[in-house]
């Protein structure tokens, strides 16, 4: 079953061309240096962007997969959760490619997709654990089967993207800041950048916004007292104590929940410490962990058509009908 999918819930546009796990072509038409202007991305921006790309992005995946048209049988898009005129542009174009061409059109929760870039080129199968981390979301995930989600915790706050985002840009890093962050980042020095540990109720969920602005603070205070900051120093302070966090809580969480297998998925999940010290916890427990290629960490179209395919199997498909949705959880059925 060859599917065609479409990915643009937030700055990247991209369409791929995929079959069951097998990625045929994944194009992605990326806007990062015009966000780079704003320090983050503009969503009216965004928006018109993917409006421009995504036609071109469509034909150059086909032709990168050697396929026509009429080989298609399946249009996948993301329909949630992101910015919702960024969305709108990539769910209205699918529905208009599956009605011209009269194949189904499955609908594809983004961070179900981020989950399912581990399974192209692996042998993954539910069911397993997951922490899902982004710019927008931090969760654990009990991953039961392909397309049966039970949330066991989430960011109460800002996730943890959101947190090395904002930090890096107020130390003033280009953006992508988490990125940028990561890549700058030496050896972490808690006596000279004090951070403070995050309380939740909830065992397994995590805050983020209040070390945010404790980051944040401690930059504004050295600014105004005309004292230097090493940046290489507090980067690499907020990203062990970031890692530490979503570490420590997610070995729990698989612990407890008598999980054997684990998975690392989304945007933050290329972040370097972040997978070391998972490989290093999981090892010391005797987990099995899988994490993505890093070309499949961001946004892009192959995972939304290998989830789509798992969708489809279950049934789960939509009419001209189908909106877009900003918001919705990764159980939403």
């Amino acid at each position: 079953m060859i599917i065609l999918s479409v990915e643009s819930s937030c700055d990247e546009t991209s369409v791929a061309v995929t079959q069951g796990r097998r990625v045929l072509s994944n194009v992605v038409a990326t806007q990062i240096e015009e966000h780079k202007l704003y320090g983050g991305v503009v969503p009216e921006i965004a928006s018109r962007r993917h409006t421009e790309a995504i036609t071109a992005v469509c034909r150059k995946a086909l032709d990168e997969a050697d396929i026509k048209y009429g080989d298609i049988n399946a249009v996948a898009v993301t329909f949630a959760p992101g910015l919702i005129g960024a969305l709108l542009v990539g769910v209205n174009f699918a529905k208009g490619l599956a009605c011209s061409l009269d194949v189904p059109l499955i609908p594809v929760h983004h961070l179900r997709s981020h989950i399912a870039a581990n399974y192209i080129d692996s042998d993954l199968e539910p069911p397993f654990l997951c922490l899902t981390v982004s710019g927008g979301n931090t969760v654990i995930t009990e991953v039961k089967d392909y397309t049966s989600f039970k949330l066991l915790g989430g960011t109460i706050d800002d996730a943890a993207g959101e947190c090395f985002d904002k930090v890096a840009r107020a130390l003033g890093l280009s953006y992508p800041g988490g990125v940028t962050l990561d890549k700058i980042a030496t050896v972490p020095d808690e006596e000279m950048y004090p951070l403070p540990v995050p309380h939740t109720e909830g065992v397994y969920d995590f805050s983020f916004s209040g070390l945010k602005t404790a980051a944040v603070n401690l930059i504004h205070k050295f600014d105004q007292r005309n004292e230097e900051i090493s940046v290489p120093v507090l980067a690499a302070t907020l990203r062990h104590r970031v890692c530490r966090i979503l570490t420590d809580k997610t070995i729990l969480a698989a612990k407890n929940s008598g999980y054997t297998v684990l998975a690392l998925a989304g945007g933050v999940s290329a972040n370097s410490e972040l997978r070391s010290m998972l490989k290093d916890e999981c090892d010391k427990n005797n987990i099995q962990l899988f994490v993505p290629e890093l070309k499949y960490c961001g946004d892009n179209a192959a995972m939304v058509g290998v989830q789509g395919y798992y969708e489809y199997i279950s049934g789960n498909t939509a009419d001209i009908e189908l909106n877009a949705t900003a918001t919705i959880p990764i159980d939403y059925r």
